[in-house]
């Protein structure tokens, strides 16, 4: 049996984050990392394209924890006391400044995820934190020695025991199923931030076409017995979830932020849909059908001679505009002049209410984000640490906190990371 003061269950970003403010704050104590893999951070490796996504600009938490699908409420004290600007400062300290782009996100000027993980490497040899890789965790025990409690942490390799805990393991099942043996509530894991799959005419083709749109997902037609709420005979067309931003065309089907909130959002109700639901589609984010209608028709009047399909009449990339158009049962050489009432007001629902057919999902990229996890009413946020277990911590992904892409996860990684470590360093 080996003894430390603390032990960090996962060897990624919160991790790595805690274990370091520990150190700082608190010298004496003999701290160690244990991680599974051979590798460490190797979710930041990916993080960005490689690049890293280290944070998101926005420095108001009131306005921060309207990223958060879940954990929206339970930030919102620990971002006061450690935020973006934090984090920036953090890194700018230690020689990295970093940079904001366009979007808000924030990178380093390096562009390279090595740069932070080469950082926090650094740090933790700097500190003498150990990191112990190829070091899975196959059980967790809480011992009563003489009044005196400590954590027993039993890897494949060897046991340890310590005085102070924390689990910042990620979307570890294996973990999770310990953390439940003792006493905590696991709320079920489903994928976040992922991309629709969808096979249809109107966006074959055209991969890689961006737009701003705004959309919308819809009820079911025909529900699946997964799903346990009682429904009236006649299904309501009430929109369940709405989302605006750019869509990206790819070859499976759509991505982009606006579809990427919606994965967020819509973590467990889609997971419970298995990935097949309808959503409704408009292309001019700022106009509605009526308005579409009047507009077509004022263009009749004034393109009169020339064809609808050559004509692009709304603001929009011209090749979805040719889709749209041959979609809406118009012919290449119709000239305006010669459409229908019908013709046109089916042209202005494909551009305002267009639909399509969800049938499955894929990883947003290298980055795989779950929602679930250990139970928020479980955990002090002011320290992050068990309401059920003294000197039991948690940060990251192992508490059910996730939110949408942009460096908001890591952000929560970094905010849990600090304010456990606070907790841990103070001598109880």
């Amino acid at each position: 049996m080996i003894d430390y003061d603390v032990l960090i269950v996962g060897g990624g970003a919160s991790g790595f984050y805690a274990a370091i403010h520990i150190a700082e704050a608190n010298p004496t104590y003999k701290i160690a990392i244990l991680e599974r893999g051979k590798e460490v951070l190797s979710k930041v490796k990916v993080s960005g394209g490689g690049r890293c996504n280290v944070t998101h600009a926005e420095f108001d938490p009131s306005e921060l924890v309207k990223n958060y699908p879940r954990g929206e409420k339970e930030l919102l004290g620990p971002f006061h006391t450690y935020c973006s600007g934090d984090t920036v400062a953090f890194f700018e300290e230690r020689g990295i400044p970093l940079k904001i782009e366009e979007d808000g996100r924030m990178f380093p000027f390096s562009n390279s995820s090595q740069t932070i993980i080469d950082l926090f490497v650094r740090e933790v040899e700097r500190l003498n934190i150990q990191v112990l890789k190829h070091s899975t965790v196959v059980e967790i025990n809480e011992i009563a020695n003489d009044s005196n409690k400590f954590w027993e942490v039993v890897s494949i390799k060897k046991s340890y025991r310590c005085k102070k805990l924390l689990i910042a393991s990620g979307s570890s099942p294996k973990i999770w199923r310990m953390v439940s043996k003792l006493g905590h509530t696991i709320e079920p894991p489903v994928p976040s931030l992922f991309t629709f799959n969808i096979k249809d005419q109107r966006i074959s083709g055209i991969p890689g076409l961006s737009t701003d749109a705004t959309v919308e997902v819809l009820p079911q037609r025909t529900f699946q017995p997964k799903i346990t709420i009682k429904l009236t005979s006649k299904v309501s067309e009430k929109v369940l979830l709405t989302s605006e931003g750019p869509i990206l065309i790819t070859h499976w089907g759509m991505s982009g932020p606006a579809i990427l909130k919606l994965s967020a959002w819509g973590a467990k109700l889609l997971n419970e849909c298995d990935y097949n639901f309808r959503i409704r589609v408009n292309w001019l984010p700022d106009y509605h059908m009526e308005a579409v209608i009047n507009l077509l028709f004022e263009i009749k009047d004034v393109e009169a001679k020339r064809t609808i399909l050559r004509t692009k009449a709304v603001d929009i990339p011209r090749r979805l505009w040719t889709n749209l158009v041959r979609a809406s049962g118009i012919s290449e050489d119709l000239k305006w002049a010669d459409a229908t009432k019908i013709q046109l007001e089916n042209l202005a629902n494909q551009l305002t209410r267009c639909e399509f057919n969800v049938t499955g999902k894929s990883t947003f990229k290298e980055e795989f984000v779950t929602a679930g996890g250990v139970a928020l009413n479980e955990i002090n946020f002011k320290t992050f640490e068990s309401k059920i277990h003294q000197n039991l911590f948690f940060a990251g992904e192992v508490i059910n906190v996730d939110a949408i892409t942009g460096g908001f996860n890591f952000q929560n990684a970094w905010t849990s990371g600090y304010i456990a470590a606070q907790g841990i360093a103070k001598i109880k």
